[in-house]
């Protein structure tokens, strides 16, 4: 019969990458910890770790099963705190994802309102825009711009109207002039951005009922959204970024959208999670304030101030 105990061990080991760090989060000596995943393995009748005196990684078993054995530790969790009177409570902490440019320069001062509203709430905030392993890594919730890939994926829609649009600084425009079609973005220096080794240098954009695509070239790429921003800001080229990353710059003066009337591609922000049983209070509590604050930024948005032109 498998122990709860020796799921919660393989589990902590799997998402450490270490033997000996599971065993100090479970309070239990290296020896226990050791027979303790022996144990499972017998009980399973397969080899859920390779391990050398170096490094310990998972089987494709261990990948396999890693998921069975997380269900039901969340339904026993959720069941304990339910008996304590305490899954609705908003307290504990709450481990979020979030791309670079969005969650330094917009989801931050958002989240200081949403902790100030609920003191007792600790957020352990993880910025980046690399695809997040859910499953393996020490996060509740994911914050993507973008369709899920992994249908598996819970998705709950943040902001489904938001899209990329054309922007540049005053000062690169007045230096540079202002592209007043996409075939002039040829002449621009373009900021483009790299995202799992793959460069973003082909803008979708739709021109009344045509979708055309526009193949641009720059002197920087970078794999962090935030810096392609900043490039921006400085002067350095066009940037070619989500409404709701730039929406206080334009607001502000700092950058100008341009060719307002040739609408960018989709770029909704959805919030992730693996189970629905990760969808807590105050997990939905901040699903709806996020909701409520992209809701006023895409009010702004340049597709509702110009009619994009239709044209046989």
């Amino acid at each position: 019969m498998l122990r709860i105990d020796d799921l919660q061990l393989f589990v902590r080991t799997a998402d450490s990458g270490s033997l000996s760090a599971a065993a100090r989060g479970l309070d239990v000596s290296p020896a226990v910890a050791s027979t303790a995943l022996k144990r499972l393995e017998a009980s399973l009748s397969v080899r859920l770790f390779v391990r050398s005196t170096r490094s310990l990684r998972l089987t494709a078993e261990g990948e396999a099963y890693l998921l069975h054995a997380r269900a039901p530790l969340a339904s026993l969790h959720e069941g304990a705190q339910a008996l304590a009177g305490g899954r609705e409570a908003i307290s504990g902490v709450l481990q979020l994802s979030a791309p670079s440019d969005f969650g330094r320069n917009v989801l931050l001062p958002w989240l200081d309102e949403f902790q100030a509203s609920h003191p007792q709430l600790q957020v352990r905030l993880l910025l980046g825009d690399g695809l997040t392993d859910l499953f393996r890594q020490p996060v509740d919730i994911v914050l993507r711009y973008g369709a899920p890939e992994d249908s598996s994926l819970v998705a709950l829609p943040v902001a489904g109207e938001n899209r990329r649009v054309l922007c540049a600084s005053p000062a690169y425009l007045q230096r540079h002039g202002e592209p007043r079609r996409l075939d002039e973005l040829a002449a621009h220096n373009c900021l483009r951005f790299m995202l799992a080794g793959r460069v973003h240098d082909r803008w979708c954009f739709q021109e009344g009922r045509r979708a055309l695509t526009v193949q641009v070239s720059g002197d920087r790429v970078s794999d962090d959204a935030d810096v392609v921003r900043r490039w921006a800001l400085a002067g350095s080229g066009l940037a070619y970024k989500s409404w709701l990353d730039i929406a206080d710059d334009v607001a502000a003066g700092r950058l100008r959208v341009l060719l307002p009337d040739c609408l960018g591609e989709a770029a909704p922000l959805s919030l992730l999670c693996a189970h629905r049983a990760q969808l807590s209070k105050p997990v939905r509590l901040l699903h709806g304030h996020l909701q409520t604050r992209c809701k006023a930024l895409l009010a702004r948005a340049p597709w509702h101030l110009f009619r994009p032109v239709i044209r046989a």
